[in-house]
């Protein structure tokens, strides 16, 4: 293994840390996926929140760099308020908002992992390395 980060060649990622760091940092959240040293050619990226005392050797990866332009946008929940007061077919309630809200951040949840590029270019290095999603 190498302390050089341009030896790495590819990310394995957990679809889980991705979906929890993309959802933490849609609610302001500085979270990140860490790639930490030794370097080599297979790394994986790991949920990370960031400190202020963190130290300069790990390389952290903005979530939404890995998604593709398609992806579907974090679903807030005025964002799911509207949907709900716009449906024809639906009366708004607070506990049919609840409900509709949790079911809209289940299906953005499981839909995410489909929208993930395929490489992306690390900022530490300055050269692409592909990208491996872990699980479902």
């Amino acid at each position: 293994m190498d302390s050089d980060p341009a030896d790495i060649k590819s990310l394995a990622i957990s679809a889980t840390d991705l979906v929890a760091a993309i959802e933490a940092a849609a609610d302001g959240s500085e979270t990140v996926l860490r790639v930490t040293p030794p370097f080599s050619g297979r790394m994986r990226a790991r949920l990370h929140v960031v400190q202020p005392d963190d130290d300069d050797e790990p390389i952290l990866i903005e979530p939404g760099s890995l998604l593709a332009t398609d992806a579907p946008s974090y679903p807030t929940p005025d964002d799911t308020a509207d949907e709900l007061r716009d449906a024809d077919d639906e009366t708004y309630s607070v506990e049919r908002h609840r409900t509709y809200h949790e079911q809209r951040l289940a299906e953005w949840r499981e839909s995410l992992p489909d929208h993930v590029v395929d490489s992306t270019t690390l900022t530490d290095t300055e050269h692409d390395v592909t990208v491996s999603l872990l699980g479902p």
